[in-house]
């Protein structure tokens, strides 16, 4: 049973009070604000916890290169200070946690001619999402709301992900011509029989309940329970309580997974390493698989193939290996059309009619896809401290 000594059970009661007044603005935070709550990320110290806010509310938090920088940096120093108990990392505004990174602003200078602007945003996101997945010091992600890209690389590869009826998650990077990365090619075919791989083909949106029976959240939270939830963390005085606090919010939901009836489906259909079989397949699967071909039929052709491969290749890596593989794609993919028409289509114009090229998976040769492979030059390399 967790107990609250006085001094933490004050603290509790101050972050409570200080969250229920600013749910809806700036978040919280009680003891050492390390940063003033207009920096698109914001750090309180707690107690001995450790809070991290995705603080761009206007654009759903989603990534830039100073957040990047900026977590890794504290999430280190949080790491080698012994008395932190928690890390807890959550987004503002209530809408979103995280929708994914800032590749508008990646297109735009790779359109301009500069191409080292992907490169160190990726290559620095990558790092983070390897710390992450490393931390010794348990980390709690409170996936509440929009979870897309980069805000599934900072919150799966940590030890808890905390899931409430609000939370959305998708890998929709076929759609814009790049690939489910961040490491997705390494947790994804670790979740049951080939459902990483329908997930990373179709970029098929998960609600609520679904991220829990899909094994992408470790807790299953009430939204309305999460202030409570979030004061208790940074109340502990022992890691081994941190765990118990998430266990005794944690419930279990009531409704079913909504995927349960085509389990099997997708596992017959997913289960090989061309895409063309995987369109045959789903054809000849009713209605349900006939939907899904359409869908998988206006992403990029070049990244289909290139994402089967990345999982098939994923399942036998590293995290880290993973990454490495994944900074290698995402390099091909900057020197390709489709990324920047992709994101022109669906991000900038919003006219979502993309002209990809090559236009069709026939055309898509095995060279094309062995390209995004090869490595790179040894100063560009993913190299991790």
């Amino acid at each position: 049973m967790l107990r609250l000594n006085p001094s933490a059970l004050r603290i509790r009661q101050a972050v409570a009070a200080r969250m229920t007044a600013h749910m809806s603005s700036k978040q919280f935070g009680t003891s050492v604000a390390l940063q003033d709550s207009e920096s698109s990320m914001m750090f309180e110290e707690v107690g001995q916890a450790g809070v991290a806010t995705m603080n761009r509310p206007k654009v759903l938090n989603s990534l830039n290169l100073d957040m990047v920088v900026e977590m890794k940096k504290q999430f280190d120093e949080w790491e080698g200070d012994a008395q932190k108990k928690v890390i807890v990392l959550q987004g503002a505004g209530g809408k979103a946690f995280c929708a994914g990174g800032d590749v508008v602003h990646i297109a735009k200078a790779g359109l301009a001619g500069d191409r080292t602007v992907a490169h160190e945003f990726f290559s620095t996101e990558y790092k983070l999402n390897s710390l992450i997945g490393r931390l010794r010091t348990p980390f709690v992600a409170l996936i509440d709301g929009i979870t897309m890209g980069g805000g599934v690389g900072v919150s799966v590869h940590g030890r808890y992900r905390v899931a409430t009826e609000k939370t959305l998650f998708a890998m929709p990077e076929t759609a814009i011509g790049l690939v489910p990365d961040v490491g997705g090619g390494h947790f994804l075919p670790r979740l049951k029989g080939e459902l990483g791989m329908y997930l990373a083909l179709t970029g098929n949106r998960l609600k609520a309940a679904d991220v829990y029976h899909a094994g992408l959240a470790t807790h299953y939270v009430p939204k309305d329970q999460l202030t409570d939830l979030t004061a208790d963390l940074v109340s502990v005085e022992n890691e081994e309580d941190v765990e118990v606090v998430l266990n005794k919010y944690h419930v279990t939901p009531d409704t079913p997974f909504s995927l349960d009836a085509h389990l099997n489906d997708i596992d017959r259909c997913f289960a090989g390493d061309k895409a063309e079989d995987m369109l045959a397949l789903l054809n000849d699967s009713g209605e349900w698989g006939r939907k899904n071909a359409k869908t998988i039929e206006k992403m990029s052709p070049t990244s289909v193939k290139v994402t089967i491969r990345q999982l098939r290749n994923g399942a036998g890596l590293s995290l880290d290996g993973d990454l490495q593989m994944e900074l290698r794609i995402c390099a091909e993919t900057m020197r390709n059309k489709d990324f920047y028409e992709g994101i022109r289509a669906l991000l900038i114009e919003k006219t979502n009619d993309p002209k990809w090229t090559p236009a069709t998976l026939a055309e898509v040769t095995k060279e094309m896809v062995d390209k995004h492979f090869v490595m790179l030059p040894a100063e560009l390399e993913l190299k991790i401290e």
